[in-house]
């Protein structure tokens, strides 16, 4: 019907032809993240059960820009470790409970292909000296043996499950790299479509700097697509976003990416997708772009696109894709209209365009407790959270160094955002390498480390000589993961904690990472900011925030003289001129070649051939999933008489409601630990323990910054009623379970912001939490509320808790959950005050999709898959 069969130099395949589908003229002008998503959903058909009537409405939509539910079917999902785990735990439960329905349980296998890249667990145990990165991988290992043995034998019962072990990379920065291939072709019907990812983690969005859509999802979700099951979201609303000038000598991706986070989540393209056109494009290699759109989750966005163009072939050409899939993309994107050559968008019909000049952008950093609160370089010392400029007094000598209230202690070269960056990282080495020609030096005081996605960056950095000059600040290799960035920071000199502690010093962490939110990166650090791997090396060379790196002096070189910044910071054209020197095609493929395979350690993981896992009844790692429970289960309605468990503000984190760090010893969580005979100094992190419901649960809205109204105390703690005492929230939440009290949260803006963390919505449905009410939600965490049959539901604009004098103290009663429903139906909350008293208002039901309804309908996403599988057998 819409087919059409393109032809290469080197093969012929078919595609449904997008120009086929109306006027030429009218779908031309569709903004090309829409394209990709109406080839998917024409591709799926038969999948989605979308029928001819349905298909010209959602075409219509689509050309007249109206909202409406789309179906769609992704191609595949990657997954990092910390959030693929409890996805597999999941699937692996599945199949046990296919089992026990009477059926062969190895017919439960992801139905589109599966990576998943272990990044998530290494730790800076050690740092500073040659051999930290075996000594951290070693560490790695041991601390994660059982869960890598779960994973050992998922990659081989489960079909399409690809799974790269630790030390190779980090999951985004091996996706753009290696994984990505942005037009597929299918070996059985020879037909080419585009790539449409979904990952496990909101980072995900990196590799649409290559023209894949792609975004981050919540790990529930992630296991629907991979139980065939379609994902569904509303016709999104399209940002354009158009590039012009160039940038100024000194400007790195960076600076440009945190410009542009201050400006889109000022302008609010929360769950809006954003692409890049313009002038400027020309500016921009594929590393710039993947800085730029790897921070999408940080300005709000659901993706953050480049179309198509020449730089994406020369990259693909560069990582060593062979000619015949770089001719594929090419004739493919022409053909369909996503090749982007400048003039062919132009007339795109965004719903806003956006002016942003690469020209505008100056050096900077971001912080102290958000990524989106950009500083330039010259103020960053007045952002600090205590006043710095007269000196608070407070000081500490540790080895001969003195700590003050901002003081570095840590800085970290880390995260796939800022090493997948050429540029970024070989301009680091050339400052490092002034630096050290100077005599200048980092403070002993200080944790160095160096974490890159890819063992390519440690290729051209060798390649080029730079690594020494690294080595000689501190700056040592020290895992190819996350590290820093999602808070596996490990433990500072004990030295320095014991004086940041005893003095209660405002200390300072500085990271090349895209998270910088409270209690992530270290829990006695309360000033975390972002910047360019240069600059992290700079403000290790300073060791202090107490600076202007505009205008003061670094330190002092060698003979006793002053060096700035400016005397250090290199050239661009000397980068880049190191770059054409030292990166080519070879460096990809050595690194690639085996990347599955994993070393000696990864290979010698036992694991048994079976089709249903034997789960270890003494395991403090792995519980069977809680979730598949009775598929008829409570019923959807309105909500009576509910406490409410936590009163947030704004900006509540998935970090603040699902902790990744270390797990502490007089935590609830903790002391469970003890109870089951793990030794504190085997707790690990609650993130390498997310296949234990019981721990995880125990650790929801734990988070030690964590500020709830109806606590005086910082932390996990709550009020409970009606007998007002106070205590942790799970301790609470189970009084109010075992009444069976319903349970909601009050929040501010934003709740939600951060990572795809689907235990942050596992851990509140468990708590049982039925509805969260706030001002606003972070995308991905609404949806995955929902997923988990927890109602997300908004005040109306202009009202919140404090406008509507609303303490947390009353019983509520949520009205209108009853039949019908529909998406952002207003409903009514009652909350009824100690003295009987009443303050009714109106709020939007955040079910935004017919998808979401019937989700909410059966009580969530296990319940659907229970269903379905239960009609197979005819349970």
């Amino acid at each position: 019907m819409n087919k059409e069969t393109i032809v290469t130099e080197f093969e012929s395949f078919q595609i449904n032809s997008l120009r086929r589908l109306g006027s030429s003229a009218s779908f031309s002008e569709l903004p090309y993240t829409v394209l990709i998503l109406l080839e998917s959903i024409i591709r799926n058909r038969e999948k989605t059960g979308i029928g001819e009537e349905e298909l010209e409405e959602i075409l219509k939509s689509a050309a007249e820009k109206k909202r409406m539910d789309i179906p769609f079917v992704p191609t595949r999902v990657i997954m990092q470790d910390a959030s693929g785990i409890p996805a597999l735990v999941d699937l692996v439960s599945l199949r046990g409970k296919v089992r026990d329905w009477g059926m062969d349980p190895s017919h439960v296998h992801p139905e589109i292909p599966v990576a998943l890249v272990i990044d998530h667990s290494v730790q800076v145990d050690d740092y500073g000296s040659e051999g930290s990165f075996e000594r951290n991988l070693n560490l790695e290992y041991a601390r994660n043996k059982e869960r890598y043995g779960l994973l050992k034998w998922a990659q081989n019962a489960f079909k399409g499950l690809s799974v790269v072990p630790p030390g190779n990379g980090i999951i985004h920065q091996v996706n753009l790299e290696y994984l990505t291939k942005i037009i597929e072709l299918d070996s059985k019907t020879n037909m080419a479509y585009p790539e449409l990812i979904i990952g496990t983690d909101s980072h995900t969005t990196m590799v649409n700097a290559l023209g894949v859509l792609g975004w981050g999802v919540g790990g529930i979700e992630a296991e629907a697509a991979m139980l065939g099951l379609p994902i569904s979201i509303a016709m999104p609303e399209v940002i354009g976003v158009e590039i012009k000038g160039r940038p100024k000598e000194g400007v790195t991706a960076t600076d440009i990416a945190l410009t542009l986070t201050q400006m889109l989540r000022k302008r609010n393209v929360v769950g809006k997708f954003v692409e890049f056109f313009g002038p400027g494009l020309k500016e921009l290699s594929v590393p710039d772009r993947a800085t730029i759109s790897n921070m999408a989750p940080e300005y709000g966005a659901t993706c953050g696109f480049f179309p198509v163009d020449e730089e994406t072939l020369k990259y693909l050409r560069l990582t060593g894709k062979p000619e015949e899939d770089v001719a594929r993309v090419e004739h493919y994107c022409k053909a369909q209209g996503l090749f982007y050559t400048g003039e062919n968008s132009r007339n795109k019909q965004y719903d806003d365009v956006l002016d942003f000049d690469l020209g505008m952008v100056e050096p900077s950093v971001a912080g102290p407790k958000r990524p989106q609160d950009r500083i330039p370089l010259q103020l960053t010392k007045d952002s600090f959270p205590v006043p710095l400029s007269s000196g608070s007094g407070k000081k500490a000598i540790v080895n001969g160094v003195t700590l003050e209230d901002g003081s570095i202690v840590i800085a970290a070269i880390t995260s796939c955002t800022n090493t997948s960056n050429p540029f970024n990282m070989i301009g680091a080495g050339l400052l490092a390498k002034k630096a050290v020609e100077r005599g200048l030096s980092v403070s002993s005081a200080i944790q160095t480390s160096l974490s890159p996605g890819s063992k390519v960056v440690t290729g051209y950095l060798e390649k080029t000589g730079l690594m020494p000059y690294l080595e000689k600040l501190g700056f040592h290799l020290t895992g190819y993961g996350c590290s820093v960035c999602v808070g596996n920071t490990g433990s500072l000199d004990p030295a320095v904690e014991h004086a940041v502690q005893q003095s209660d010093l405002t200390v300072a962490a500085v990271l090349s990472g895209n998270r910088n939110f409270e209690g992530r990166i270290h829990p006695l650090v309360k000033a975390n900011y972002l910047a360019s791997p240069p600059l992290v090396i700079a403000y290790a060379i300073a060791g202090t925030m107490n600076i202007d790196l505009t205008s003061e002096p670094i330190g002092k070189g060698k003979n006793g003289e002053d060096v700035y910044l400016k005397d250090i910071w290199p050239k661009s054209e000397e980068i880049i001129r190191l770059i054409g020197q030292s990166i080519s095609s070879d460096l990809f493929q050595t690194a690639y070649r085996n990347i599955f395979a994993g070393n000696e350690k990864w290979q010698a993981l036992p694991y048994k051939e079976q089709p249903v896992f034997e789960w270890d009844e003494r395991s403090s790692y792995f519980k069977p999933s809680p979730f598949f429970g009775d598929a008829e289960g409570e019923r959807a309605g309105n909500i009576a008489d509910a406490r409410v468990l936590l009163v947030l503000g704004d900006s509540i984190t998935t970090d603040h409601i699902s902790p990744v760090g270390s797990i502490p010893k007089d935590s609830i969580a903790g002391k469970y630990l003890l109870e089951q005979g793990v030794a504190a100094s085997e707790f690990n992190t609650f993130g390498s323990r997310r296949g234990n419901h019981e721990v995880l649960v125990r650790g929801t809205f734990s988070n030690i910054r964590l500020k709830n109204a109806l606590s005086s105390r910082t932390g996990g703690y709550t009020r409970h009623f009606p007998s007002g005492k106070e205590m942790d929230v799970y301790t609470a939440a189970q009084l109010y379970k075992k009444d069976n009290i319903p349970l909601i949260i009050i929040a501010g803006q934003e709740y939600g912001t951060g990572s795809a963390r689907d235990w942050a919505a596992k851990g509140t449905y468990l708590l049982g939490v039925k509805a969260v009410i706030a001002e606003s939600f972070e995308r991905i965490h609404r949806s995955n509320l929902v997923m988990m049959g927890v109602l997300p539901v908004q005040f109306m604009p202009g009202e919140n808790a404090e406008s509507l004098q609303l303490t947390g103290e009353e019983l509520y009663n949520i009205y209108g959950l009853e039949e019908p429903l529909a998406p952002f139906k207003k409903v009514e909350v009652e909350a009824v005050k100690q003295d009987g008293s009443k303050r009714v208002f109106q709020a939007v039901l955040r079910l935004d999709t017919k998808h979401e309804i019937e989700l909410y309908r059966k009580r969530g996403i296990f319940r659907s898959i229970i269903q379905k599988w239960k009609q197979q057998v005819k349970v």
